[in-house]
């Protein structure tokens, strides 16, 4: 794990209008104010995690950052895995915050859940949590799995949809880490709400360039890819629709562990109302065009928004 001190901005207090807008409901006052006179902080030191997943390691530098200008010792530990790797380190008090996504928190939690909608499923969230544990303010961000095709195979077989799949003749390979075989929204999720049979074939880069050149070579039809992921638009794949809700909406959310009070979560708060759908999938790419650090994506963003 990587210990960082306090940082190189300066201090994070002086907070966008529409970000502080965004919190006047739930706090008074200057939202970043950590109430101490000597500029907030502590002495205890916030254990920050992540994903292995470049995406959620560029949130939680957001997060980090953010403390660290307001006083505080961050520790980060950053991508440590996927979800059932991370969890039971979250359960145990060792991370006490970590950016998560709603709809895929909650199935991890209620794997029958029948919310699907943004408010429904945060909602249902903050009461599923084990004691312990609680989420903050969701996020307008969303990063949320989604299946996406070739736009030749759509077009030639006129797929638009996962509804549309169930109409193709030739057998369908679906490519994602392999966690995906288990998961509500995997194979099994596509016969049961859609009466579509797939194979899978498992690739262990979360979407990335493996995964795409496994479905631009044919060798899989359909993959997972994140929503917010740019290389979407970029080798021009079509996002099927979802019409029946397989995919829960996954906004980005803080979960975080007792440690963390009122001060640190106003903190937290005012930068996940900050950061927009649009937001995430320009700092993703940069991350994967630009080849920039997480750290210094997360930098750039807080400054240009003037969050500090």
């Amino acid at each position: 794990m990587i210990t960082a001190g306090k940082g190189r901005l300066v201090a994070l207090a002086a907070v966008v209008v529409g970000a502080t807008v965004a919190l006047a409901g739930c706090s008074s006052g200057d939202p970043l104010d950590s109430g101490s006179s000597d500029g907030g902080g502590s002495s205890e030191t916030i254990v920050v995690g992540s994903q292995d997943y470049y995406s959620n390691e560029i949130i939680a530098e957001l997060y980090a950052q953010a403390l660290e200008e307001n006083g505080y010792t961050v520790e980060r530990d950053l991508r440590i895995g996927q979800r059932e790797v991370y969890i039971p380190e979250i359960e145990s008090g060792a991370i006490d915050v970590f950016p998560e996504y709603t709809g895929n928190l909650l199935q991890y939690y209620v794997p029958d859940t029948a919310a699907t909608t943004s408010d429904d499923v945060y909602a249902e969230l903050e009461t599923s949590l084990p004691d312990g544990l609680r989420v903050l303010d969701q996020s307008p961000a969303t990063d949320q799995d989604s299946y996406n095709v070739t736009k030749t195979f759509s077009d030639e077989n006129d797929v638009k949809s996962l509804a549309d799949l169930k109409n193709v003749s030739t057998p369908i390979t679906l490519g994602g880490n392999s966690e995906l075989a288990t998961r509500p929204y995997g194979p099994e999720g596509l016969k049961s709400v859609y009466g579509v049979d797939v194979a899978f074939t498992p690739i262990e880069d979360s979407g990335g360039p493996l995964t795409l050149k496994a479905l631009v070579d044919n060798q899989v039809q359909m993959v997972n890819i994140y929503s917010a992921d740019p290389n979407i638009a970029a080798n021009d794949l079509v996002t099927l629709e979802d019409p029946e809700g397989l995919f829960l909406a996954s906004n980005v959310v803080p979960v975080v562990s007792e440690k963390v009070t009122d001060e640190i979560a106003k903190i937290i708060n005012t930068v996940s109302a900050a950061l927009t759908a649009e937001d995430l999938v320009a700092l993703n790419a940069l991350s994967v065009n630009e080849q920039e650090s997480a750290d210094q994506i997360a930098s750039d963003w807080l400054a240009d928004k003037a969050l500090f």
